[in-house]
């Protein structure tokens, strides 16, 4: 997992040349002009989707993983926190969905390993595979924008 603020992209640019055009269209993109929905960058190797929502309480949330895809997730307006810790030997609560590239692990069995991370507007993180994370929490509910564009692995 990588977090940081987005005027930093240049650090993380050599990781790939799909994660370098994640980050490059994070900068250059206004997603408060764009509608709710998903768009393709590069066919099904690069797509992004914008989201509106409120936050949730994390005890209400899953945790979850992707085999498939790896996560660029900017915060365009509001505050959230994510939670996160490395999938080492987690059982999933649900099994994978192949169609979706989603598995879903149970906060409850989690939430003591778990750290819990401050997400605001102007920051991206980087979920890879082997990284459990759970989005879009908070103590109270806010309104949030956020971009998570999908990068095929």
């Amino acid at each position: 997992m990588i977090v940081d603020k987005l005027n930093n992209l240049d650090l993380y640019s050599n990781i790939s040349p799909r994660i370098a055009a994640a980050l490059t269209h994070l900068a250059e993109t206004d997603f408060s002009k764009l509608d709710v929905g998903s768009y393709e960058l590069d066919g099904k190797n690069l797509f992004v989707i914008v989201n509106d929502y409120e936050t949730k309480p994390r005890q209400v949330e899953p945790f979850e993983v992707h085999q498939q895809y790896i996560d660029v997730q900017y915060v365009v307006s509001g505050e959230e926190e994510f939670g996160y810790l490395p999938l080492a030997q987690q059982i999933p609560s649900k099994p994978y969905f192949a169609k979706h590239d989603y598995a879903e692990y149970d906060y409850e069995s989690n939430k003591d390993d778990a750290a819990f991370i401050p997400f605001k507007a102007g920051m991206f993180a980087i979920f890879f595979p082997e990284d459990m994370h759970m989005p879009g929490t908070s103590n109270k509910p806010q309104q949030v924008r956020k971009v998570v564009i999908k990068v095929k692995i």
